[in-house]
C-alpha cells in the first residue's frame, strides 16, 4: 500500500516537486541539528602515543597499538625505519624513558588493581633486554632519567616501607639497588640538580612542609624553609651558573604564584623573575642549553606564556606561525634543543603530534590524536564568570550545542574532580559528547579550585556540601537568569569528587536538578579518606584540613556524605563504578544503590569493566557513555 501510494504520487510533476521540497527541508533540518557523532568516536584509542626523542636526536620512540597492546617502537629519523622492540604478554607499559642515546627503560605493569610493575632496560635495537627490578607490591619512580657514570639511575621506591619512599642507585648493568638516602619517614619528594645529584627534598607532617637542602651528596640535608601546605614552593631547576640558587614557583607571602630565585643557603628569595597580582604562575621552563629561564605560564581561562628571554620568544614566534590558530605544548626535546615533540589542540580539536626541527624551522606531523572527529562538528568552549551569594567571583566555561538557539536549553552541570584541581580550556571528550547530544555543558571552578590564588583555594576547605555546592547552585541560577537554561531540565554529573558533588546536590538542593549522575563518585567522605594509599599517609593531615577530620568533624562529614541520606533522594540517579577501583568502597556503593531501589528511586546502576588495556578501556568507556546518554535522554532531554 505504501509503495503504490508513492508510485501514484510520482506520476505528477507537482508531487515530484513537492517531494523534492520535502527532501530539501529534511536535509536542512538534519544540518540544523548537526551530525550525531558515535559515542566511541569521542574516546578513540590512539594508534601511536607517548612520543619521545633519544638524547642525541637520532631516533624517535613511541607506543603503537598492535594486537590490542601498546608496544614500544623505535624509528630512525634518518632512514624512517621503525622497529618493534617489545612483545608484551598480559601486561601493559605504564611508563618508558630514554636513559642514554642507545638504551631505554620501561615499566611492565600488570592489569589488576594493584598495577604491580617490573622495570626493564632494553637497547634501541630491541636486544639485550634485562629485568632490573621486580616490584611485587612496591612502587618505583625514576628521579632523573639520565645515567650516572654510565650505569646508575637514581630512583625512589617504597619497597622497604610502603608508607615512605627511599632513594636508591639502580645499577642498570646488574639490576642491583643500593640505598642512597634513607627516608626518615617524613620526606614526600626528592629533587635532583641538572647533573642528577640529589640536593633538595621536601618533608611534611601533613600540615607544614619543609624545604631541605644540601650543597653536595656527602652532606646531610638541612631545613631552609618551613611553610604551611597552602604555601607553594615548586622548584623548577637549579641555576647552572650559581649552584646554590634554584628557580622556583612560589606564593610565599603573596596570594598568587610567582617565579622567583631562591638562595638555598639562606632560604630567602633573592629576585622575583615574574609576578603579577592578577595572574597565577602555573608552570615555567628552564632552558639547559641557554642556562636560563625561558618563560612562565599563567592560567586564567586559557594558558598564556610570558617570556623572560628574547631568544626563547623568537623560537616560539616561529612555532606560532607554523601552527596558527591552535594551542600547543612541548613534550620532549633532544639534549641540544634542536628537535622537539609538540602536541597541538584547541577546544574543538583533540590535536596532533608534530616533530619540530628548530634549525630548519620545519614541522612534520607524527600522528593525529583522534582522526575520527571533525572540528566543524564540535562546539566552542567559552569562558564565563558570575558572583556567588557571598561576593566571590567564580569562573568557569559554557559549551553550547551547535545550531541551537541559546535559550531554554537542557543543561548538564559538570563539576570537576578534586581536591585541588580545576576545569581547563581545551578539548574535553565528555563536554563535546554532551554538547553533540544537544545539551549546554556548564563547568564551574568552584572555590577550592586551583589556579586562582591561595585565598580562593583555602576558601573551599571543609566546604564540601556547603559553600562549594552554593557556588555551583549560584552558577545554575545565573544560567537560568540569562535565559540559557530551562530550569526544569538541569542535570548534574561528575567523576570522583565531582560525582560526590552531583549526588550531594540532590539532597542538599532539592528541586534544583532534574537528575544526577556519578561516575566512580565518592559517596562517603569517611571511606574516601580511608582509601588514601599508604605512600600518601604523610599527607593525611592535609586531607583532613581540606576535606574533614574523621575524628573531630564527624557530624559535618555525616551531614554531607550521600551514603547517609538515601531517604532524601527523589529524582532519577545514575551510578557507574568499577568494583576494582581502589578509591571506592564498592560494597558500600552497591548497598547505597539497593537502598535507593528499595525506596523506588529511579536508579540506573552500571558496573564498568576493569580493563586497563587501551582497547579494554575504550570498550568500557563506550559502555558507560552509552548508558549515560540513554539516562540523560530519558530523564532530561525528553522531560
Amino acid at each position: 500500500m505504501v509503495f503504490r501510494t508513492f508510485d501514484l504520487l510520482m506520476r505528477t510533476k507537482f508531487n515530484v516537486l513537492l517531494i523534492c521540497l520535502l527532501v530539501t527541508l529534511c536535509f536542512a533540518c538534519k544540518q540544523q541539528s548537526g551530525r550525531l557523532i558515535p559515542v566511541n568516536d569521542f574516546f578513540k584509542s590512539q594508534e601511536r602515543v607517548a612520543f619521545a626523542i633519544s638524547p642525541d636526536g637520532k631516533n624517535l620512540s613511541y607506543l603503537k597499538l598492535i594486537n590490542k597492546k601498546q608496544e614500544l617502537f623505535i624509528e630512525s629519523l634518518e632512514s624512517g625505519k621503525a622497529t618493534q622492540i617489545t612483545k608484551l604478554d598480559d601486561h601493559v607499559i605504564g611508563y618508558y624513558s630514554w636513559v642514554s642515546d642507545n638504551e631505554l627503560i620501561y615499566y611492565k605493569e600488570s592489569q589488576d588493581k594493584n598495577k604491580q610493575s617490573s622495570v626493564y632496560i632494553i637497547d634501541k635495537t630491541g636486544g639485550n633486554e634485562r629485568q632490573l627490578n621486580e616490584n611485587e607490591k612496591s612502587r618505583l619512580r625514576v628521579l632523573k632519567d639520565q645515567l650516572i657514570d654510565n650505569k646508575y639511575l637514581l630512583v625512589s621506591s617504597n619497597k622497604r616501607d610502603s608508607t615512605v619512599f627511599d632513594v636508591y642507585r639502580l645499577n642498570v648493568r646488574d639490576g642491583k639497588m643500593e640505598m642512597a638516602v634513607k627516608n626518615p619517614g617524613n620526606i614526600t619528594d626528592w629533587i635532583t640538580d641538572t647533573k642528577g645529584q640529589l640536593r633538595l627534598a621536601i618533608s611534611s607532617d601533613g600540615v607544614n612542609e619543609k624545604l631541605l637542602y644540601r650543597e653536595n651528596e656527602s652532606q646531610p640535608f638541612t631545613a631552609i624553609q618551613t611553610n604551611s601546605f597552602t604555601t607553594t614552593i615548586k622548584p623548577i631547576s637549579f641555576s647552572e651558573t650559581n649552584p646554590n640558587v634554584i628557580y622556583a614557583i612560589s606564593n610565599m607571602n603573596r596570594d598568587k604564584n610567582a617565579l622567583v630565585e631562591l638562595d638555598c643557603k639562606t632560604g630567602k628569595e633573592t629576585k622575583v623573575l615574574f609576578a603579577n597580582d592578577t595572574l597565577n604562575v602555573v608552570d615555567a621552563q628552564y632552558s639547559r642549553s641557554k642556562k636560563r629561564m625561558g618563560f612562565v605560564i599563567c592560567e586564567t581561562w586559557k594558558k598564556e606564556k610570558f617570556y623572560l628571554d628574547d631568544t626563547v620568544k623568537a623560537f616560539y614566534n616561529k612555532l606560532d606561525k607554523l601552527l596558527p590558530g591552535t594551542e600547543y605544548r612541548i613534550f620532549d626535546r633532544d639534549k641540544d634543543e634542536n628537535l622537539f615533540i609538540v602536541r597541538t589542540f584547541t577546544d574543538k580539536n583533540p590535536g596532533s603530534y608534530y616533530l619540530y626541527f628548530a634549525n630548519k624551522g620545519q614541522i612534520k606531523k607524527l600522528s593525529d590524536f583522534n582522526s575520527s572527529l571533525k572540528e566543524q562538528d564540535l562546539a566552542e568552549m567559552k569562558p564565563i564568570s558570575f558572583t556567588s551569594r557571598d561576593g566571590l567571583k567564580i569562573n568557569g566555561y559554557l559549551t553550547l550545542p551547535l545550531n541551537k538557539s541559546p535559550k531554554d536549553l537542557p543543561v548538564v552541570v559538570l563539576p570537576h574532580n578534586g581536591p585541588g584541581s580545576r576545569n581547563t580550556w581545551g578539548y574535553n571528550p565528555e563536554v563535546q559528547l554532551l554538547a553533540n547530544r544537544g545539551y549546554a555543558v556548564f563547568q564551574i571552578n568552584y572555590r577550592g579550585s586551583s589556579g586562582y590564588g591561595k585565598a580562593f583555594m583555602t576558601a573551599g576547605y571543609k566546604q564540601w556540601g556547603g559553600k562549594i555546592n552554593n557556588d555551583i547552585n549560584d552558577g545554575v541560577k545565573w544560567l537560568i537568569s540569562q535565559k540559557i537554561a530551562d530550569p526544569k531540565r538541569v542535570a548534574i554529573y561528575g567523576t570522583g569528587l565531582g560525582g560526590y558533588i552531583a549526588l550531594n546536590s540532590i539532597f542538599s538542593s532539592p528541586g534544583m536538578y532534574a537528575c544526577a549522575a556519578s561516575n566512580s563518585g565518592v559517596i562517603n567522605l569517611f571511606s574516601y579518606l580511608k582509601s588514601i594509599p599508604p605512600y600518601l599517609k604523610s599527607n593525611l593531615q592535609m586531607y583532613y584540613t581540606i576535606v574533614g577530620n574523621p575524628v573531630t568533624d564527624v557530624e559535618y562529614m555525616r551531614q554531607v556524605s550521600p551514603v547517609f541520606h538515601s531517604e532524601k533522594f527523589n529524582v532519577p540517579v545514575f551510578v557507574a563504578q568499577s568494583t576494582n577501583d581502589p578509591r571506592i568502597n564498592s560494597g558500600e556503593v552497591v548497598q547505597f544503590v539497593k537502598e535507593l531501589k528499595k525506596r523506588k528511586v529511579n536508579i540506573t546502576y552500571l558496573e564498568k569493566g576493569n580493563e586497563t588495556s587501551p582497547v579494554g578501556n575504550e570498550q568500557s568507556r563506550q559502555q558507560m557513555y552509552l548508558a549515560l546518554e540513554q539516562f540523560l535522554d530519558i530523564n532530561l532531554k525528553k522531560k
